[in-house]
This record gives structure tokens, C-alpha cells and sequence, in this order.
């Protein structure tokens, strides 16, 4: 799995290519936790070029996000596929989970919720 990121806004995004198996789980737990993480903090992570999440790849998302949330940090989880999206309905983990169909919108929502 590859993993990018950029500063859109004052939001971390990152973008991932292939899939977040209990082999590439740990880069994206390492790449997180390189970062750091000032009071409120914004991420969203772009599942755009991911096809195949596993249970390895879930546990890590959710560790992700526990963690944030100790900072008072936000996640959004954007650009999921069918397959991918399905994967978090079954797990009920979009009650957990802010998730957006596009990476603008994500961007966008952060910012409409500084405004009010």
C-alpha cells in the first residue's frame, strides 16, 4: 500500500493506494502516528484507490480515530468503494465512522462546521 498526504485547508489528508490488509494495516498505524497531533486536528482519509479493507485494516481505522478523539481531533473517511463502503455498513462502523462520498465535500464540511 502506498500512503500520501497533504495539507488541504489546515486538514492532513491522507491518500492511500491498495488495499489496508493485516500486511499494510501497520504502515498506515506508523504513518499516523509519525505525525503529530495538536489539539483538534483535522484528517481525512481518502479510500479512493483502496479496493479491499480486512479486519486488520478496520482495527487500525478505529484505533486511529480513538486516538484523535483523546486530542479532540476529527476523521472523516472519504471516496469508499461499493465494496469497501458495504464492508463498513455490515460492521455498523458508519455509526462511528463520518464518512463522505467525495474528498471536497469532506474538506467543505470541516469548514462549514468551523463557521457555525
Amino acid at each position: 500500500m502506498e500512503i500520501s498526504r497533504e495539507e488541504k485547508s489546515g486538514i492532513s489528508i491522507f491518500r492511500m493506494i491498495g488495499d489496508i490488509n493485516i500486511n499494510s494495516a501497520p504502515n498506515l498505524k506508523i504513518s499516523f502516528d509519525a505525525m503529530a497531533k495538536p489539539e483538534g486536528i483535522k484528517i481525512i482519509l481518502n479510500l479512493k484507490n483502496v479496493d479491499y479493507v480486512d479486519s486488520s485494516g478496520l482495527a487500525t481505522m478505529v484505533e486511529i480515530l480513538k486516538s484523535l478523539r483523546k486530542c479532540n481531533g476529527k476523521l472523516k473517511l472519504t471516496n469508499l468503494s461499493a465494496k469497501v463502503r458495504g464492508l463498513f455498513e455490515i460492521t455498523k462502523l458508519t455509526q462511528l465512522f463520518d464518512i463522505s462520498d467525495e474528498e471536497d465535500e469532506a474538506v467543505n464540511s470541516f469548514e462549514r462546521f468551523e463557521d457555525s
